[in-house]
C-alpha cells in the first residue's frame, strides 16, 4: 500500500501518483499475481530503476530474489546508476524484499516492510496491529497508513493497494490445503481439456 504524495520541499506538488506497480511475465495474460514493486525518493531515478528490474526478472524468470541481487549489485557498482537516489520495496507470492542503493537486499523478518518518510512511523503501527488475528494484512496496512498519514507531513491520505497471495509464511496445513486445490484445479482443468478433445 502506498500514499499518493509528492512534494519538493515544504510544497505538495501532487496529491495523488501511483508509487506502486505490479510487474507480470511477458508470458501473463491475466494480471494477477506477477511482482509488486513500491518505491519512494525520485521518480525518475525510482522508474530507472523500476525498468532495470524488470530486465532482471525476465533474465531470471520467477527467481524474485536473485533479481533483486542482480539489480542491487548493479546499482552499487555502475557509475551512473550508483548516483540514483531511490528506495524500492518488491514483493511476489513467496517473499518481500527492500532494495537499498547502498546494496542491501533486506527482507523483513516480521513481513512488515516500509520505505519514505512516513515509513518508520507505519511500519510502528503496522507490527503494532499484526497480533490482532481479526485484521487482514490490508486492514493492517490501512490502519498502519493512516497513522503514519497523520503524523508525517510528508504522507497523504491517499492509498493505493496491491495485493498478493502469499506462499510465504503459511502454515504447514495451509500449504497442504493450498496444494491439494491446485491439485484439484489441475484434474479438473484436464478432464475439461480431454472432454473438448473428445469431441
Amino acid at each position: 500500500m502506498g500514499d499518493g504524495m509528492v512534494s519538493q520541499g515544504p510544497m505538495i506538488v501532487k496529491p495523488n501518483v501511483v508509487k506502486i506497480r505490479r510487474i507480470l511475465p511477458k508470458d501473463r495474460k491475466d494480471d494477477k499475481g506477477g511482482t509488486i514493486v513500491g518505491f519512494a525518493g525520485s521518480t525518475a531515478d525510482a522508474f530507472t530503476l523500476l525498468e532495470r528490474l524488470e530486465g532482471k526478472l525476465d533474465e531470471y524468470p520467477g527467481q524474485l530474489s536473485r533479481s533483486c541481487v542482480e539489480l542491487a549489485k548493479g546499482w552499487r557498482t555502475d557509475k551512473y546508476l550508483r548516483r540514483l537516489e531511490a528506495s524500492l520495496i518488491v514483493a511476489d507470492e513467496n517473499v518481500s524484499l527492500e532494495i537499498s542503493g547502498n546494496g542491501d537486499v533486506l527482507e523483513s523478518y516480521d513481513g512488515i516492510l516500509g520505505v519514505g518518510s512516513g515509513s518508520p512511523y507505519a511500519i510502528a503501527a503496522a507490527r503494532a496491529l499484526l497480533d490482532i488475528p481479526e485484521l487482514s494484512a490490508e486492514d493492517v496496512a490501512r490502519k498502519a497508513m493512516n497513522i503514519a498519514a497523520d503524523m508525517c507531513v510528508y504522507t497523504n491520505h491517499n492509498f493505493r493497494c496491491e495485493a498478493l497471495d502469499s506462499k510465504a509464511g503459511e502454515s504447514a496445513a495451509e500449504k497442504e490445503k493450498r496444494e491439494k486445490a491446485e491439485q484439484e484445479n489441475n484434474i479438473e482443468q484436464s478432464a475439461d481439456a480431454t472432454k473438448d478433445e473428445s469431441k
